[in-house]
């Protein structure tokens, strides 16, 4: 079955399986800001909201990802905002600092590219993550998954709230 999200309703074509509420996170290997690696074992232990959009430097990524962090000092210390995209870590990293962005972890799936088929959010034509929001629970099974249909829309803020 192939799967699709659009930007601007034109549909693109997204590669891996699409993941459930209840599966164990896929694996991974990203790229942080400071060019060191994390991997999914990184996080074991702590409640994981995993934050997917094509790339910082566009106006709807960057307003998702600063609601992220300006929520993300209220989720507690056992909490960590992963947001990823293909950004090189650099860019990433610049965008944190000219957006005063302090409360949330920017990771890059440019390097070992393991993350974007492995949750299922590759846009295929472009080689850029959709936008999606996991959130994985300290044992490291999924307890919500949205794929955002429309590129250009932001997510369901509030659901992802309510299940933190």
């Amino acid at each position: 079955m192939t799967r699709s999200t659009t930007f601007q309703t034109k549909p693109l074509t997204l590669l891996g399986q699409e993941l459930k509420v209840g599966q164990k996170m896929p694996n991974f290997k990203v790229t942080a800001n400071d060019m060191s690696d994390l991997t999914n074992q990184d996080f074991v232990g702590k409640k994981l909201i995993i934050v997917s959009v094509p790339s910082l430097d566009t106006s709807v990524c960057s307003k998702e990802s600063k609601k992220f962090n300006d929520q993300a000092a209220s989720f507690g210390e056992n909490v960590t905002v992963l947001v990823i995209s293909r950004d090189l870590p650099f860019a990433q990293k610049r965008w944190c600092g000219a957006e005063g962005v302090e409360n949330i972890k920017t990771v890059s799936d440019y390097k070992y590219r393991t993350f974007a088929e492995s949750f299922g959010v590759l846009i295929e034509d472009w080689q850029l993550l959709s936008r999606a929001i996991f959130v994985v629970d300290q044992a490291g099974l999924i307890e919500y998954v949205e794929y955002v249909s429309e590129i250009a829309e932001e997510p369901d803020y509030q659901a992802v709230w309510k299940v933190i």
